[in-house]
Order: C-alpha cells, then sequence, then structure tokens
C-alpha cells in the first residue's frame, strides 16, 4: 500500500501525517459542533492554566532525544521524588565513569512538533562512581545508596511531564557523550476543570531490571527470585524512562496539541491525597497502568461518582494490588542543600516519601504485614483475601498474553469513531496486543467479575492467545453521575498513536492508517471528556453485550 492509499472507511497516510503537523484545525471539524460545552474551569487557579497555555505557544527543542546510553555505568542516575510541586526542589543522584557531566530538563508536550522544550540546564557537575546496587535480603529489594549528587529546584517549571537528560563527559566521539534519561513529574496543586494525565511511576518501577532484579524475575531470570518489593531509590534500566517513552509519551504529545486544560499528577500522588482528582473533567490512565493500590483505586471511584470521566488508554490496568511504603535514606540528605555531600556514614533519617512497591503476588502469605491486615494481600485484585476484580471500574478484565491480533470495528457509528470514516468489521493489524482485556459477563476466576450495565462494547476483536481463542473488547459505559468510562482493552493504543511515524521504532508492524485511526477516536475521546460528565453530551451506551457474549 502506498503512502496515498486509503483503506475503505479508512485514513491514509497523507491525511494523518497532515493532520498532526496543522493541530485539531482541518481534521477535526466533527468536533466543534455548537452542540459541545466548554469544561467549568471556574475554580481553576488561573494563573495554572494560564501558565500551560503559554507554555504550549513557546518554541521547542527538537535535540531532546538520546544518541547514545554507551555502558551501563557510563552516565545513571534518580530522582529522589517522583514528583513535585513547580517551585519545589528534588534531589539528583548520579553515578558516572565521566569527569563530568550536565543535566537538561525537557518538558514533553507538542511545542509545533518538536514534543518537547528544554526549561533549564545545569551547570558543570564533577563526576563520581558510586557505589553498586544493595540487596535487602528479606525482600529482595535492590536499592541504589548513593549520596545526592546535586540539589534542583522547579522554579519557573510550568507542570507538566518531564525527562531530566544527564549528558556525559564521555561518549562515542568528540561532542557527542553518553546519555541517560529520569523521569519527572511536575504535578499540578489542582485538577478542578481539567482533563489528568494519570503516569505510571509504580508500574515503571515494576519492571525496572537495574541491578538485576525486579517484580517479575531475579538475577538468574527465574521468579522464584524476583523482588518482593521493589525501591524507587534505584536508576531505572535500558534508556531511564523507557516505560514513559512507549507508554504515556504520545499521550502527552497529543492532549496538549489539542489545546486543552490539562493536569499532571502520578497514581502515587492519587493514593497520597484523597482530594487530588477533586472536580477534575476527567482522568486518563495511559498505556501500562498495572499496578494500584486500594486507596488509589478508591479515589479514582470516587472521583467517576462525583462526574469525573475515566479514559483507560491500555490494558491490564488496575490489576496489581500494591502497597506504598517509606524508605529511610541515607544520613548524607540530611543537607539537602549542599551540592555534592561528602557524608558517609551509614546512619539513615527516616523520609516521609513513599519510595518502597510492594507486591508478593503469589508469596502474600509470607507478607508480615498481613499478620495485623488480612484484607491487604499484596496479590492481585480480583484474587482472595479481599478479591475485588478491576472489572467494576474499567469495565474490562485483564485476561491474557502475549497476543496479537487486528483490531476489529463493531460500532462503527458509537461517538468515539466520529471522523474516522470506519465501517463495521474494520480491522487495524496488530492493533490488538500484547496483552488484552475484554468485558466477561461470564465472571471467570475466583471472584465474580462482572462489568458494569449498560455497557457498550464498540470493538469486538478475535485473537488467540496462548492456543486458546478469545476477544479483545473497548467498551463504555456511565454512571448516575454523568460520567462516562472508556476502555480500549489493548495495551498497544498508546503504541499506536506513533504507529506510521519514525518514533517509538515500527510499533509491532502497526501503519499510518492505524496511527490515524487511533488518534482521531483518542482526540474524540480527550475532546468530549474535557467538556464535563459525557453522559450529559454523548448518547447513552446501548447495551450489546447478550448480542456478542451468549452466557451473558
Amino acid at each position: 500500500m502506498n503512502d496515498d492509499t486509503q483503506h475503505p472507511g479508512g485514513l491514509g497516510r497523507r491525511h494523518f501525517l497532515a493532520g498532526a503537523a496543522a493541530g485539531a484545525a482541518a481534521t477535526l471539524t466533527a468536533c466543534d459542533s455548537p452542540r459541545r460545552n466548554k469544561p467549568d474551569t471556574t475554580s481553576t487557579p488561573t494563573s495554572a492554566i494560564e501558565s500551560i497555555d503559554r507554555e504550549r505557544h513557546r518554541p521547542g527543542t527538537p535535540d531532546w532525544r538520546i544518541h547514545a546510553t554507551g555502558p551501563p555505568d557510563a552516565v545513571q542516575g534518580f530522582a529522589d521524588k517522583v514528583s513535585v510541586l513547580p517551585g519545589e526542589e528534588f534531589g539528583l543522584h548520579v553515578s558516572t565513569t565521566a569527569p563530568g557531566f550536565r543535566v537538561s530538563a525537557y518538558r514533553i508536550g507538542w511545542y509545533g512538533g518538536a514534543q518537547a522544550r528544554r526549561v533549564w540546564r545545569s551547570d558543570r557537575v564533577a563526576g563520581r562512581v558510586q557505589p553498586g546496587p544493595r540487596v535487602i535480603a528479606a525482600t529482595r529489594t535492590v536499592r541504589a545508596d548513593w549520596d545526592r549528587t546535586l540539589t534542583v529546584r522547579t522554579d519557573g517549571w510550568p507542570e507538566g511531564a518531564y525527562l531530566l537528560r544527564l549528558d556525559a563527559e564521555n561518549g562515542p566521539g568528540p561532542g557527542h557523550g553518553y546519555q541517560r534519561y529520569v523521569p519527572l513529574i511536575i504535578r499540578s496543586a489542582s485538577t478542578r476543570g481539567r482533563t489528568v494525565l494519570m503516569h505510571a511511576p509504580a508500574t515503571w518501577q515494576a519492571y525496572n531490571l537495574w541491578g538485576g532484579r525486579s517484580l517479575y524475575q531475579g538475577e538468574d531470570g527465574a521468579y522464584r527470585t524476583r523482588s518482593l518489593a521493589v525501591s524507587f531509590d534505584r536508576p531505572y534500566d535500558k534508556n531511564g524512562a523507557d516505560k514513559f517513552m512507549v507508554y504515556e509519551r504520545a499521550v502527552v504529545v497529543l492532549a496538549e496539541r489539542l489545546g486543552l486544560p490539562m493536569a499532571y499528577i502520578t497514581g502515587i500522588d492519587v493514593h497520597a491525597d484523597p482530594s487530588a482528582l477533586k472536580g477534575a473533567t476527567a482522568v486518563v490512565a495511559l498505556g501500562h497502568d498495572e499496578y494500584w493500590t486500594p486507596e488509589q483505586r478508591r479515589h479514582v471511584t470516587r472521583a467517576r461518582d462525583a462526574g469525573t470521566n475515566l479514559a483507560f488508554l491500555g490494558a491490564n490496568t488496575c490489576f496489581r494490588r500494591v502497597r506504598l511504603e517509606d524508605t529511610a535514606r541515607p544520613a548524607a540528605e540530611a543537607s539537602p542543600a549542599t551540592p555534592t555531600p561528602t557524608a558517609t556514614s551509614p546512619a539513615t533519617i527516616p523520609s516521609p516519601a513513599l519510595r518502597t512497591v510492594v507486591c508478593y503476588k503469589t508469596d502474600y502469605r509470607d507478607d508480615p504485614y498481613l499478620v495485623d491486615h488480612r484484607s491487604m494481600a499484596t496479590t492481585d485484585f480480583r484474587q482472595p483475601p479481599g478479591a475485588d476484580p478491576e472489572s467494576s471500574l474499567t469495565g474490562v478484565l485483564y485476561e491474557g498474553f502475549p497476543t496479537d491480533a487486528p483490531y476489529v470495528v463493531h460500532g462503527p457509528d458509537h461517538w468515539v469513531f466520529d471522523g474516522t470514516g470506519v465501517r463495521r468489521g474494520d480491522s487495524f493489524a496488530h492493533l490488538v496486543g500484547v496483552e488484552y482485556d475484554r468485558v466477561t459477563p461470564e465472571a471467570p476466576g475466583p471472584a465474580p467479575a462482572p462489568a458494569p450495565a449498560p455497557i457498550e462494547i464498540v470493538a469486538h476483536s478475535p485473537l488467540v492467545c496462548n492456543g486458546r481463542k478469545s476477544h479483545s473488547d473497548s467498551a463504555y459505559y456511565t454512571v448516575p453521575s454523568g460520567a462516562g468510562v472508556f476502555a480500549t482493552g489493548t495495551m498497544r493504543w498508546v503504541e499506536g498513536l506513533m504507529a506510521g511515524t519514525r518514533e517509538n521504532g515500527r510499533n509491532h508492524g502497526m501503519d499510518a492508517r492505524t496511527g490515524a485511526f487511533v488518534t482521531r477516536t483518542t482526540e474524540n475521546v480527550l475532546r468530549a471528556f474535557a467538556e464535563g460528565p459525557a453522559a450529559r453530551t454523548r448518547p447513552a451506551p446501548r447495551d450489546n453485550v447478550h448480542t456478542l457474549y451468549t452466557a451473558w
């Protein structure tokens, strides 16, 4: 298929790229109908919204990407907070074999297609090699008990998702040092009247293999030697921000291109603050948001029941039930204003930060916390004790891994597909994978997992997973508050936003037509949900589950 070929009922590459370059102008007229209502921002701090709006119109910095990571020890680091409010400070802990390095802070956004802007750059910092990983035997937790290298204040940094790029002086050639990212969220103090992007650092950390262990495997690659708890006090593996780059960045870029009133937060912030989502028009869970605490889930559910729309742009969301714990830090951090601490005492001081993610999974009975908290097993939400399957919130239930299948449209006239031109049965190769969810009226497993009703399945995609035939479902439902809830049912949705471009590699072979379809559908959801409770402005879901699953 050449670049200009139009699939029947689909969108060609030229249309997609032109739409991306022009923003919402030429291709989104259907979203600008007079029946649309503006979001209620009357109680939102005006300065915060205006600051983000001004930020969107600033020129970007095209050279924000990593060019060469080099050996694992070339340069690596972590922040001692997953998020801060604008103006707050955080510490960077860096180890490098180079004699020196610099740090650049890039805010991710549209920026006319540049996708990032540098908001700050450090002076040269002397490099040093910090100690290797330390393993806490009881939970096989890996930590980097490194001294704080420098303290960074975020005065003048707008709210948003940031990548701190470490640029070492050693590298593959003159002027080209080795690089790594450190992710950081500058969170919003208020989410009222705004669409909230809820980033997932607990899931980033669960899969992090820095130091040889994650919640999935130990140094020998075996499940039985995995960590039972993982710490934020260590760098992320690979480029330093792999999960953010693959499963979150493209939504940040798209949302900012649309010009919606945005807010930024992490799941850990939602866990810690019951009012974090108060008054939000929508909360968006991104491409891979697997690890939630019961508190986070309770606060998101409460927001839905108060009228906040929810969008789940991935699969396997809210699957693992975790506990967050404080972590004691090295005493060298007792003087955070000192740029290069020299104290090496092993003594520790208490820290209020939630820096450890606990998830015993199948070994939950070995968790000493369970002695006094019998219902707080850190296993899957659907498993006893305290079984509470995620489908009551998401509308869909995680079913399997791995799969690779076409995404098949079932309800082409649903509003989420406005402007895509799709017809029933149109398909998009490779868009379903590598994990998937579906509506489960037959309630499999040890605890009932019914879907909310009424619920409308808008895409019903046949697949095979581990030799078993099943389906992936995109679904939409509403609740009495008027909130709408949309779930894509596939983990590749955010990757689909980049399909047909040079971003993120080949994106599993997905093409530009798929990229255009996913982009327009996501735009429809974000625009509709930004207007307030979706039940007030969009048609009610048509319960069609009984026609697709006879066990209903």
